[in-house]
Parts: structure tokens; sequence; C-alpha cells
């Protein structure tokens, strides 16, 4: 039976650049350096499953069969805005991978997601998709992410989170079920959701912190 999964980064250098991002005296340009390295930490446990197939090459010697991403290839979904955060960071380790857009903000009010835009196949059938959301809070955004892949034929979908809350993981585990491959991989699980559906100690609001308040 498929489920989700979630795995938690264990790395001495993950638990700096953690601790580093909660200090609210950290300036816009170190947090999003910071980001962009520990996303790429996170990436390479995050591709531990991503598919092969073999592949023929010439050396300067002979002839040898290596592998390469399989076909379809995979695609990423960076959750606008501060998804793009991570972009690079995922780019630098899976660089043939698609990259598609999906524009989804938080009702303050509700809590609940709301989709504003998306650059996406029609069709992800037999793709890998890997969605990027720095905080996963109450988990509204990833759910809605990860409905709308679902949608267009997706089965194995990985997220990709620097912070998650215990509130947004087990909503993510009612909404998904067992009808798809789903593997969450986050830096670190905090304590809780304060009132306003924060992440508590969490490092604040990651698209203000990456990219000011607008």
């Amino acid at each position: 039976m498929v489920s989700v999964e979630l795995h938690i980064a264990n790395h001495p250098l993950i638990d700096h650049k953690v601790t580093v991002l909660r200090d609210r005296e950290t300036p816009s340009p170190t947090f999003r350096l910071l980001v962009d390295e520990l996303v790429t930490l996170l990436a390479y446990e995050a591709t531990r499953r991503v598919r092969v197939e073999p592949y023929e090459v010439v050396t300067p010697l002979e002839s040898t069969v290596g592998t390469r991403l399989a076909r379809p290839l995979p695609i990423i979904v960076p959750i606008l805005r501060a998804g793009l955060g991570m972009l690079d960071g995922m780019q630098r380790v899976i660089p043939n991978a698609e990259v598609g857009f999906l524009g989804l903000m938080r009702d303050e009010t509700t809590l609940e997601a709301i989709t504003y835009a998306n650059r996406l196949p029609d069709d992800l059938t037999g793709r890998q998709v890997f969605i990027l959301d720095p905080m996963l809070a109450t988990g509204g955004s990833l759910v809605a992410a990860i409905e709308y892949v679902l949608e267009r034929g997706a089965t194995d979908v990985t997220a990709v989170c620097l912070l998650a809350a215990p509130e947004g993981i087990d909503h993510v585990r009612d909404a998904v079920g067992d009808r798809a491959d789903v593997t969450v991989v986050v830096a670190r699980v905090d304590e809780r959701l304060n009132d306003a559906g924060y992440i508590v100690p969490g490092l604040g609001d990651a698209g203000d912190r990456l990219y000011g308040l607008v």
C-alpha cells in the first residue's frame, strides 16, 4: 500500500544552516544563500529514488553502459513565491529536470490555499514530480499542490521543505491517503503551529525573508 513517507535529513551542515536561517538578524542576502545551499543538501536526499535508465556512452577507450535520468524527465515545481528561492539548489542536483510553476497564496483568515497561477503540463503521467515549498505549516499549500499534480496523472511526488510542523504533516497524510506515492523531505520538524498558523520556533515568513516585504 502506498502512503506518505516522511524523511528528516540528518547532517551537521544542515543543523548549522538551519540555525543561521532561524536567526532574525540574518539579512536577506545571507538567508537566500543559505537556503540555496540547504536545498542542495536536501535535494541529494530527495532524489535517492529518482528513476534512471541504461545509457550507452563512448569513453576515450571504449563503449560502456551507464545510466541517465529516465524519460519522461522529472519535473520540479516551486510554489510561488517563496519556492523560487529553492529552485537553484534543486536544479544544481538535477539540471536536466524540467521546471513548472504553481502560484499559491494563503488566505490569512481561513488559512486555506488559493491558486492564482500555474505553468504545468496538462499530462504528468509517468513523471516524477518534485514540489518545492519552504514551510510545511498548516499543509494547505502543499496539499493543494499535490492535488493539482495528481489530477494531471502524477503518482510519484516528492515535496522538499525546509521546516515542517506536525500539524502540516498530519494534514498531508490525511489528504493524500493511499492514492499516490508521496515523500516529504524536510530539514527539521518543529514543535507546533501558533494561533496564526506559523511554525514555532520556525524562522518567520520565508518569502519575506528571501525577498523582503511586499
